[in-house]
């Protein structure tokens, strides 16, 4: 039987990289795909795939950094599938703006926050009560490994999934039995996005040349959060999970 039969579940920046990775994985695996993301064409295109393939997804134009336009994506989503089991807080991410705390612009470190740590709360504030109301499921959300170990130059992206490491760890306490909660911590993972960014910072080159079991690709995230999904995680719940090809140890 297909790991996630029966199982519905919204991905939010499911249009490109990881979130794209991920919704064709969980499809493949049974389960009904909500692509909540930015750009609708993304999105759609997204959704299309899945289709093609024969699963069963559907694309909403989602800002996550609204409270609502992501209350509206949680509720269409429940309103079509007549369920949710899985919120994956994917959308987020950083850019070539970002520095150590003294040199960093302060817009960026408020677009970050928004972006990352605002977006991932207002997911699990109106997607916790829906699994809830579903029986129960997971929450898997985006931390990174530089909220595990020192990166320079990262100051306001480490700031933002520092801080969703320690919410998961909390909202597991809150809402168990009935919802998991758990994390992962990428390292640089070969999106479009991230190739541009780490040729453009030398740290994180440096980083990226010391993964042990070679460059990550987005399909290897999705394979941890295709775990944290399923019912073989059904005891597992606050914990942050690095798939970093060894980085944080070496």
């Amino acid at each position: 039987m297909p790991r996630l039969e029966g199982k519905v579940a919204v991905i939010t920046g499911a249009g490109t990289g990881i979130g794209r990775a991920t919704a064709k994985l969980f499809a493949q695996e049974g389960a009904r795909v909500v692509v909540a993301e930015l750009s609708a064409e993304a999105g759609e295109q997204t959704a299309q795939l899945i289709v093609q393939a024969g699963g069963d997804a559907i694309a909403i134009k989602t800002d996550v950094t609204e409270p609502d336009s992501i209350q509206a994506t949680i509720d269409k989503a429940v309103q079509h599938y007549g369920a949710l089991h899985i919120l994956h807080n994917n959308a987020g991410g950083s850019t070539m703006r970002d520095s150590d705390v003294t040199d960093a612009p302060l817009e960026e470190f408020w677009r970050v926050i928004k972006l990352d740590l605002f977006g991932t709360f207002l997911g699990c504030r109106f997607g916790i009560p829906a699994i809830v109301r579903s029986g129960g499921g997971s929450v898997i959300n985006m931390s990174s490994n530089v909220a595990l170990m020192g990166i320079p130059g990262r100051d306001c992206y480490t700031a933002a999934k520092g801080a969703v490491a320690s919410m998961t760890r909390s909202m597991a306490v809150e809402f168990a039995p009935k919802v998991r909660v758990n994390a992962i911590a990428p390292s640089a993972t070969m999106t479009d996005r991230v190739k541009k960014l780490v040729a453009g910072n030398t740290a994180l080159d440096k980083m990226a040349n010391s993964h042990l079991l070679g460059l990550i690709e987005p399909e290897d995230i999705a394979f941890m959060a295709l775990f944290l999904a399923s019912d073989e995680t059904r005891k597992v719940t606050g914990h942050i999970y690095p798939v970093d090809s060894g980085v944080i140890i070496s």
